[in-house]
């Protein structure tokens, strides 16, 4: 599905991945641990083709990232951080102006839809009324998971998206990923949730290799 194989990454002739080759299979949920600074964020961004490693290559479904590729890979893939940015308005507002993109014609973005994310994610009533700019870190990141799970995306970058939950809701969150068998996720974060779960893979980014 997901393959770095042989990255090399610099910044400003600072070296933040050296030799680091591994490969993410559909269906596996992935958590990647390192320190900050290690180069955790970097491995989305050259993923996705924002960023091009100094060396070596990472492959998408057997294609290789590049500015050719990028573009197509991208529709394929939620990215939801820590400091989500949704834009300004209403939440119903971005909603509404998603559901419109003509590229989502197919998909549903019913209002019993939404109210049922809403309602499992636990996000209060009217929520859909407050301005983006009076939600929590917790809210923004709830509802971009559920903006995700509207279109249809199953493969997913997940970037410390439990950092602002409760107890409760991080379990809530980590488990909705894990038990989905057809999603694949990555998953950077030093949460419990994840990394205590036994269908969670664990990857060492310093170590450049699987825990046991």
């Amino acid at each position: 599905m997901i393959e770095f194989k042989n990255v090399h990454l610099q910044y400003a002739g600072k070296k933040v991945l050296q030799k680091l080759s591994f490969k993410v299979r559909e269906g596996e949920k992935v958590a990647v641990l390192g320190k900050s600074g290690s180069g955790k964020s970097s491995l989305f961004q050259m993923a996705l083709g924002f960023v091009n490693p100094t060396h070596g290559k990472i492959f998408f479904d057997g294609i290789l990232v590049n500015g050719k590729s990028s573009w197509k890979i991208r529709k394929q893939v939620a990215y939801i951080d820590q400091d989500v940015s949704l834009g300004n308005g209403k939440v119903s507002d971005i909603i509404d102006f998603i559901s419109a993109l003509k590229a989502n014609s197919h998909l549903d973005f019913s209002d019993g839809k939404v109210a049922g994310l809403s309602d499992f994610f636990e996000l209060e009533n009217g929520i859909l009324d407050k301005n983006i700019e009076e939600l929590s870190g917790g809210e923004r990141q709830r509802l971009a998971i559920i903006i995700s799970v509207l279109l249809k995306r199953n493969i997913f970058f997940l970037d410390e998206i439990t950092s602002a939950l409760d107890k409760h809701l991080k379990k809530k969150v980590a488990d909705f990923f894990v038990e989905k068998d057809d999603w694949t996720a990555i998953i950077i974060s030093h949460d419990p949730v994840w990394l205590e779960n036994q269908s969670v893979k664990v990857f060492d980014l310093e170590e450049g290799k699987w825990k046991l």
